[in-house]
């Protein structure tokens, strides 16, 4: 499908790059492609003239992407979008096959942007600096003009009385940090305040356990474990080594500058009626709550709560979410498809071949490739480089796609000591494996490459072996919810696959399975029903029938865990048949009609069994047989038979209660006198 991009500009810059203009055009759709050789200086004026008309417009460059902005004269009706062609494509060994990475490159950026909903924030400067030696005081005295300080000395220090008080200076150690950036919390042991008199060295009066210091921000130089969980990722708490000037410094002028009102991204939309927690105080789901690296995630009731102020945006809770209860939103699922699918379309239109997806984020990334343009062998030309906001946000659903769409494998770019854990996005590979292994592709398509230096980046990209695409590549449009977009992607790459066969078993905590019962132990109670949050389990209400869908089933495991009679399994497994199936019945008995109005009211074997077991050991049914009608009757039946019959609930014949009275006139007719002998 070609893409609406108007016209688009690719630079040379200044002849260090050849220019394949032909497949640029071929891969978007019969663009209008213009080429120029220093168009940020000599041919400025034909961007101008460009950026005059009214047509969207792209351009092949980032670093002068703000001289070309300067260079429009007024307001354009359509967006100019900027690319980077230099570093990811043109300067690398591989330059003159590039041609079909830039027309992917292009391609991928007219992708609209969702926008991503905000969270305001406040900070009013209120910090806590929190030391084990006079570094604390010192980073006390850069700031205590600019922030409101207080400085927190663990114990034992030796801290110079100050000639002037100009912010506190208290002792203790800190038990717990909670909140969040503009609102934390601190509790402190051993806290005490000093004694004004202190001469040669600051001395401390009575200690207290307990005690509690709000704050805006937290700098933490004391050379001890974090004090928060994901603390590089933890707003508003800044941390350096105390003998690290450098890096005290640095966390100095941070920490100056976070005063005011701020702007944070809502990483996360969640959505509770999808959750798949808990239900009715039993637990059944916790992929989120196990990975979530910040501690944002909390249980509340049937569902959980994610903290959008604690949320470091990692996206592993969105990317194992096997409901799309928890769905990332920079950008959602279904808008980073597009994308890929974009950039491989359009490099697979442009003659490109075997493509491989390098997944990265710009902080880490972003450095990593433009070293290795600058002073290495640049990008190999197959390998299409994809930023987002973390690594760890994509889910089975985009690796399915990228190879669906015609990519060859999908490599996630790293760093060798990552900033949090990234258990969730290995367990993804883990999962896309046996999937991509089962439908014929091959082992070793989706990996991982972890290094901080360009050198290995190189090597570990020129070593990725060269692997066949999709015999039948997709180019199917991704819309919806993420497993909506997981369910459509995983049908595409099926169809695409060498082999497409029908059921693949996987690995546990996989997000699609079977859910089955052993009949026999089974009193269809249907307490399982009611647990399931998603309806894979369903009742019959015309008759005693339990059936199942597992298109729907998440393999949550609160049926199994709610089950009484401890009768269902959980198989994980991928069945495509599954996802276009009607439901299949897990069982069912005869139903038991009304012996007044014969209206269908409960399963046949199990008023048989009640009535039978009654009828031979109850007092009330032995002796009032007719009493058995009740049982055997629907409820409206049955409270109007009570009131025909003129039936005491309690019993007429009932058995009066033993007395004290009772036992000792059995005593008499026994012949027993008081003292118990006759």
């Amino acid at each position: 499908m070609p893409h609406p991009l108007g016209n688009v500009l690719i630079c040379s810059c200044e002849g260090t790059m050849p220019l394949d203009a032909d497949a640029v055009r071929r891969g978007c759709g019969g663009a209008q492609v213009t080429t120029a050789k220093q168009l940020c200086r000599a041919e400025l004026e034909r961007f101008r003239a460009l950026a005059g008309e009214a047509l969207p417009l792209t351009v092949g460059c980032v670093q002068e992407a703000a001289l070309f902005s300067d260079a429009t004269e007024s307001e354009r009706a359509s967006p100019t979008r900027f690319v980077n062609l230099r570093e990811t494509a043109g300067w690398s060994v591989d330059a003159a096959e590039a041609g079909p990475k830039m027309a992917a490159l292009i391609a991928a950026a007219a992708e609209p942007v969702p926008d991503v909903p905000v969270l305001a924030v406040e900070s009013g400067g209120v910090i806590l600096i929190y030391g084990r030696d006079e570094a604390a005081v010192e980073a006390g005295n850069l700031l205590k003009d600019h922030l409101d300080v207080t400085v927190l000395i663990e114990s034992p220090a030796t801290i110079f009385p100050p000639r002037i008080t100009e912010f506190p200076v208290a002792k203790g150690k800190v038990r717990t940090v909670s909140g969040h950036f503009g609102a934390f919390v601190v509790v402190v042991d051993d806290f005490a305040q000093p004694v004004p008199s202190s001469r040669e060295a600051l001395s401390f009066g009575p200690s207290r356990d307990g005690a509690q210091s709000h704050c805006d921000l937290i700098l933490d130089l004391s050379g001890r474990p974090p004090l928060v969980a994901a603390a590089d990722l933890r707003d508003g708490y800044l941390r350096a080594e105390p003998g690290n000037p450098a890096a005290m410094l640095q966390a100095v002028l941070k920490a100056r500058d976070l005063v005011g009102e701020f702007e944070k991204p809502r990483y996360i939309a969640f959505d509770g009626s999808l959750c798949a927690h808990s239900r009715s105080q039993i637990v059944g789901c916790t992929r989120c709550l196990d990975l979530c690296p910040a501690g944002a995630i909390a249980p509340a009731g049937d569902h959980v709560t994610i903290d959008a102020n604690v949320c470091a945006g990692c996206g592993q809770c969105a990317a194992v979410c096997p409901t799309g209860a928890a769905s990332y939103a920079m950008p959602p699922a279904d808008a980073l498809m597009r994308r890929l699918r974009a950039m491989l379309v359009a490099y697979r239109e442009a003659g490109g071949e075997r493509a491989v997806v390098l997944i990265h984020d710009e902080p880490h990334g972003a450095p990593l490739i433009d070293a290795l343009a600058r002073f290495g062998d640049g990008l190999p030309a197959q390998m299409l480089p994809l930023a987002v906001n973390e690594v760890t946000q994509v889910g089975l659903e985009s690796i399915a796609g990228a190879i669906a769409f015609g990519a060859s494998g999908v490599r996630f770019l790293l760093r060798a000591r990552p900033r949090h854990d990234i258990a969730g996005l290995m367990r993804t590979i883990a999962l896309a494996d046996p999937i991509l292994v089962g439908l014929g592709f091959g082992a070793g398509r989706v990996a991982t490459i972890e290094t901080d230096d360009p050198d290995s980046l190189n090597e570990a990209l020129r070593a990725i072996p060269s692997m066949p695409s999709a015999p039948r590549p997709a180019s199917f449009l991704p819309i919806g919810g993420k497993r909506n977009v997981l369910r459509v992607a995983l049908r595409e790459l099926q169809r695409a696959a060498p082999d497409p066969v029908d059921v693949i078993a996987l690995p546990d905590q996989a997000p699609f399975g079977v859910v089955e019962i052993d009949a026999a132990g089974c009193t269809l109670c249907l307490s399982c029903v009611s647990a399931c949050p998603t309806g894979a389990l369903r009742d019959d209400p015309e008759r005693p029938t339990l059936s199942f869908v597992e298109e729907a089933c998440v393999q949550c495991g609160l049926c199994k865990a709610t089950c009484p009679e401890h009768v269902i399994t959980l198989i994980p497994r991928l069945d495509f048949g599954a996802m276009t199936a009607s439901a299949r019945i897990l069982k069912e008995e005869e139903p038991f009609c009304c012996i007044r109005c014969g209206k269908p009211f409960g399963m046949k074997s199990t008023i048989e069994r009640v009535t039978a077991k009654l009828q031979s050991t109850h007092w009330m049914y032995k002796e009032s047989p007719r009493r058995l009608d009740v049982i055997k009757m629907c409820d409206d039946c049955r409270v109007a038979f009570v009131l025909e019959e003129n039936f005491d609930p309690h019993g007429t014949q009932r058995r009066p209660a033993r007395t004290t009275d009772d036992y000792l006139r059995d005593r008499d007719n026994r012949g027993l006198s008081d003292d118990g002998k006759s």
